[in-house]
């Protein structure tokens, strides 16, 4: 590992999908797929002013003092992995992720939640996709490559990190489609959660009036969402008729 750059810096992890699944089928050449994946790599990586951090088996890491270098190698690098003719006619196909930060340069290497954040959105993609931050997706602008496509893939929960955007650069002769991501189920924040309740408070309590002033007994919810959320609603539910009966009891009263 040679000098690595500092400063904002961008991320990029590549690795095989099914990579256990092609040693298996092909055996003892599963060596050759190795050798040329990583041949390739560099040579795409490196001729765009890409350092290595670290490579274990069929997974590299690498860093670039510039964002729109890491996406260009990239790039590059799909492309020459598609067009390569792999032993026994496999199908090779590589994920990448991409983010850009400011780590810490330590003297084993990157340390920081950048690092973290770059290797998960690479997990979460699929053989043949390139993902990047939000945050790269700012600095590249508009020098996104010739012949490819930007596509925002909207607002991702990924594994121990916080939610990030993330988007998708498509090559103009790979495919355009690929299947969701592999984040985690997306989770609304503390003021998010509030805002919600207080929606469904508010029309609830409008809905209740509405019906309690027409001569209608009003109508009781027959579904409520799991846990804490859904026994606030439920007691919300029960003092506000309550209250409704009372205020109906009196205007019979009266």
């Amino acid at each position: 590992m040679g000098a690595l750059p500092g400063g904002t810096v961008t991320f990029l992890f590549t690795d095989i999908e099914g990579s256990t699944q092609l040693l298996q089928t092909l055996g003892d050449r599963y060596a050759d797929v190795v050798r040329d994946h990583r041949r390739i790599v560099r040579d795409a990586f490196g001729a765009h002013g890409g350092t290595e951090v670290d490579t274990q088996g069929d997974a590299f890491f690498y860093s670039f003092a510039r964002a729109r270098d890491a996406v260009a190698g990239a790039v590059a690098a799909q492309q020459a992995l598609a067009r390569h003719t792999w032993p026994g006619g496999a199908l090779v196909r590589v994920r990448m992720g991409l983010h850009t930060g400011e780590p810490t340069v330590g003297e084993e290497g990157y340390l920081g939640l950048d690092v973290v954040r770059a290797a998960r959105i690479c997990s979460a993609g699929h053989g043949g996709q390139i993902l990047m931050s939000e945050t790269t997706r700012a600095l590249l602008g508009n020098d996104a490559p010739a012949g490819t496509a930007i596509v925002d893939l909207g607002r991702q929960n990924l594994k121990d990190v916080q939610h990030e955007r993330i988007y998708q650069l498509s090559l103009g002769d790979e495919p355009q489609t690929f299947p969701a991501l592999k984040t985690h189920p997306h989770e609304d924040s503390p003021d998010e959660l509030a805002r919600r309740i207080e929606r469904r408070v508010s029309a609830y309590v409008e809905q209740t009036l509405e019906q309690s002033l027409s001569g209608r007994p009003p109508r009781v919810p027959t579904k409520f969402a799991v846990g804490g959320i859904g026994i606030l609603l439920l007691m919300l539910f029960v003092v506000l008729t309550i209250v409704i009966g009372a205020i109906a009891a009196l205007k019979a009263v009266l």
